[in-house]
């Protein structure tokens, strides 16, 4: 047991773990504006936040996640840092926010992803801030006793007082029914997906239940029961509230415990994509590789450098009699080769169909 835990990922997983709880202790003005009825999707944040830290350590540690990573911040720091950090933020809006990436394959597919995605994100910068208790509500003392006054909001982020709003007013009903507008934007780009998994030769072919339909069932039943909650309370007069409840708390905490071991784990591993764009285009900078065979291009050089030095850490030495590399030669190159040996090997036996 202990021999399979990977020492330097536990470390830096308990590490951060604990720091949030420390900035969640302080954050809440040590507990004051912590909700108490949270404490159970705190504990599933808190175990959700190691479980994703640990593997993406561990995922870090691969030799091919590790050149990416380490060329990312070296050619951050080492180069045109403002330039850099403008490509960063320009790739984070278009690829992680309207999940540009995902439109050569469809718009209604983009469409489902962008709303899968966005309803997500949105929860987590709303739900994850309330349940540790760096954000929370309270009236305005001012106004709460005068009963002639128009009742005020405040808005506390750490304790300290960043907004006030009017009770009853547009800005408080989108406030105060944010998460309403995430549950419908999720449950849009959900079903779109779950449709097309019930409907689709090829995914049903290959897709497993616990690896593509649980996520999405689970998505739905979150949206769903917290959609049940604000109706029950707006319109039910609390009818089913405790079922809607109690539903909702199981699915969540489903869903941040199964977020470091099922397919949720792509949304922590989706920004480094960001950091392959910018290596991908400071290679180019730095001068493409040809192939020995064809005379063409077809990748960077920086790109079968590292490759030569990743190949080489988990085992494999394509380096050939003459000094070169098999790395050095493109696709095409090594299907020619592959073909010009095969083809000698049969001359050399005296039968080409033996």
């Amino acid at each position: 047991m202990h021999a399979s835990l990977n020492k330097k990922a536990l470390l830096v997983a308990t590490i951060v773990t604990l720091g949030c709880v420390v900035i969640s202790f302080y954050g809440s003005r040590k507990l004051q504006n912590f909700d108490p009825a949270l404490i159970a999707y705190l504990f599933g944040t808190l175990f959700a936040l190691f479980g994703g830290i640990y593997r993406y350590c561990v995922w870090l540690q691969r030799p091919p996640t590790w050149m990416y990573f380490r060329r990312t911040w070296q050619f951050i720091f080492k180069g045109s840092f403002f330039v850099h950090i403008w490509l960063l933020l320009e790739d984070s809006v278009k690829n992680l926010l309207f999940q540009r990436f995902i439109y050569p394959r469809g718009k209604k597919r983009w469409f489902a992803h962008f709303m899968l995605a966005s309803g997500c994100l949105a929860a987590f910068a709303i739900t994850i801030p309330l349940t540790l208790g760096w954000i929370n509500f309270t009236l305005d003392p001012g106004t709460a006793l005068d009963p002639g006054a128009v009742k005020l909001y405040n808005a506390n982020f750490f304790g300290f007082k960043v907004m006030s709003f009017k009770l009853g007013s547009v800005l408080a009903f989108l406030i105060f029914h944010a998460l309403t507008w995430c549950s419908w934007a999720v449950i849009a780009g959900a079903v779109i997906f779950f449709v097309r998994r019930l409907t689709n030769a090829g995914l049903i072919a290959s897709q497993t239940f616990e690896g593509d339909l649980l996520p999405l069932i689970l998505l739905i039943i979150i949206s769903v029961t917290g959609l049940g909650l604000n109706f029950s309370y707006a319109f039910m007069k609390g009818m089913a509230y405790d079922f809607m409840s109690v539903t909702h708390a199981i699915s969540v905490i489903l869903f941040l415990v199964w977020i470091p071991f099922g397919k949720f784990f792509h949304i922590i591993q989706r920004p480094a994509q960001i950091g392959a764009h910018i290596y991908k285009r400071e290679g180019k900078k730095r001068g493409m590789a040809v192939c020995p065979h064809t005379g063409k291009e077809f990748t960077t050089q920086l790109h079968v450098n590292d490759l030569k030095i990743v190949t080489k850490q988990v085992g494999f030495d394509f380096t050939l009699e003459d000094g070169s590399s098999h790395l050095d030669y493109s696709p095409e190159g090594k299907r020619s080769l592959l073909a010009k040996a095969h083809l000698k090997a049969r001359q050399e036996g005296g039968s080409f169909f033996g």
